[in-house]
């Protein structure tokens, strides 16, 4: 075979890895946006998980409350008859992710008894491990998270490959679907890291406050 058609045969195999690579990427984002706006499922389950986001000394962030604040309405539609808030916190910060939503949920109405806050987890994968813990030593099986729209699909099946019965219902009224390039910029930051874990079976958020 002669230089020329070695490189050919190279460009093409190239071309064809690059056409693979561009194709899982468009799927990846594709499902993403499918489960975030299109998929809202909350079947009677024993508990209700709200992954945390940022807080300012014990006050939760915009993104935070408009999780909790739909957590609370899926309470009160009794879907289930528990909420787990997760997440740590920075150095320096008072309270940790879960203390604040905690304290939240309390002001709006949902008794002491029926909240878990699990004071672990600076990432999504972190944070369910935790709920994973907690929901063997409850005898609990089935959750539904309660996330950003986007953020749905990779907790999801973070939470399915540790054994959670996991589904989905997203808030639909917080800053992550504050208009259309909002949503672009959430969506592609999820597609990197659902294709990261999805290789690596790990997480690449870094700190307390991350999605």
């Amino acid at each position: 075979m002669t230089p020329f058609a070695w490189f050919r045969w190279a460009r093409r195999i190239v071309l064809a890895i690059i056409l693979i690579v561009v194709m899982l990427v468009g799927y990846v984002w594709i499902h993403i946006w499918w489960v975030g706006a299109h998929e809202d499922q909350h079947p009677r389950s024993d508990a209700i998980v709200v992954l945390g986001a940022s807080q300012y000394n014990g006050v939760p962030s915009p993104v935070f409350a408009a999780r909790l604040d739909h957590a609370v309405y899926l309470y009160n539609q009794h879907v289930a008859p528990a909420i787990v808030t997760v997440g740590g916190k920075l150095p320096g910060d008072n309270y940790t992710e879960a203390q604040s939503g905690r304290r939240y949920l309390r002001k709006h109405g949902v008794p002491g008894h029926a909240i878990v806050a699990l004071q672990t987890g600076s990432d999504t994968l972190t944070s369910l491990q935790a709920v994973d813990g907690e929901f063997t030593q409850q005898g609990w099986h089935s959750a539904v998270l309660v996330t950003d729209p986007w953020h749905c699909l990779r907790s999801r099946t973070m939470a399915r490959d540790l054994g959670i019965k996991a589904y989905t219902s997203p808030e639909r009224t917080g800053p992550a679907v504050d208009g259309t390039g909002t949503e672009v910029r959430y969506i592609a930051r999820e597609t990197e890291a659902y294709i990261y874990y999805r290789l690596f079976h790990n997480d690449n958020e870094h700190s307390a406050g991350a999605i």
